[in-house]
């Protein structure tokens, strides 16, 4: 099963680094978050990916054509006129990656209609390249068979970032405290599982995948929700960011499943 991750976006909320490379290319700790990402599914054996790139795709393109120079011990021979590069050790991933430019301004269900014959018409795995979850696929994907609907979202109870006042109309404040995530609604966490079937919901570059696509799937009874109660994390802000490199520093990251 093949997994398609959507990196082609603006990143606009995290301009202070997206100016300079796509979002999935920011790096917690010294990878990119989408390395982190296509490590969680490696871990399980998904290790065919299909990249949607978009917004700077050269810079993920050069990133991978640079990854086995830069992730293994070479020697490199000019003597006697040659010139011959002998790789000491290869400990890289067995990923195969398609990277497929699905287009500047393309919005999310265009890109995936893009990358459709990369596919195979069969069952795909999607998700963001901006989050990171310690999800148990295999287990998302049994869920979902075992429920034989042509889509299935991961949903998450997001954690509070403000703080709860209970305000009286004279201006006292009674209490204070952190929300809670049980006091907020289960919202679309990425890391689905989806029926090639999705294709004929998806009309052209325009279409956004959270709007009509997913709307009249679930209207037709298609939309299945896998519960996740662990740990999950976008990055739409430097705040969040600063958030996982402390906890990838701290040596407790919980999305890294992987040795």
């Amino acid at each position: 099963m093949k997994v398609v991750i959507l990196a082609g976006g603006f990143g606009t909320r995290i301009s202070e680094e997206s100016h300079l490379k796509p979002k999935p290319m920011i790096e917690i700790g010294d990878k990119p978050i989408l390395w982190h990402i296509m490590k969680m599914y490696s871990y399980y054996g998904y290790n065919e990916f299909v990249i949607c790139c978009g917004y700077k795709q050269h810079v993920i393109k050069e990133w991978f054509a640079d990854y086995y120079l830069h992730n293994s011990d070479i020697t490199f021979d000019f003597t006697a006129g040659k010139n011959e590069m002998i790789v000491h050790n290869n400990t890289l991933e067995p990923w195969k990656v398609t990277l497929v430019d699905t287009g500047l301004r393309t919005m999310t269900g265009g890109r995936v209609k893009r990358v459709r014959e990369y596919l195979n018409n069969e069952t795909f795995l999607l998700t963001y390249g901006d989050g990171v979850a310690d999800i148990d696929v295999p287990q998302l994907v049994d869920f979902h068979r075992k429920a034989g609907k042509m889509v299935t979202i991961t949903s998450v109870h997001p954690s509070g970032r403000f703080g709860i006042l209970d305000i009286q109309d004279d201006g006292a404040i009674t209490s204070f405290r952190e929300k809670r995530k049980e006091e907020g609604g289960w919202i679309n966490a990425g890391f689905m599982v989806v029926e090639p079937d999705i294709f004929d919901f998806i009309d052209g570059d325009n279409v956004v995948l959270e709007r009509y696509p997913l709307e009249e799937i679930s209207r037709r009874g298609q939309l299945n929700g896998y519960k996740h109660h662990g740990f999950w994390q976008c990055m739409d802000t430097m705040r969040e960011k600063a958030l996982l490199e402390e906890l990838w520093e701290s040596g407790k990251a919980p999305w890294k499943i992987w040795d």
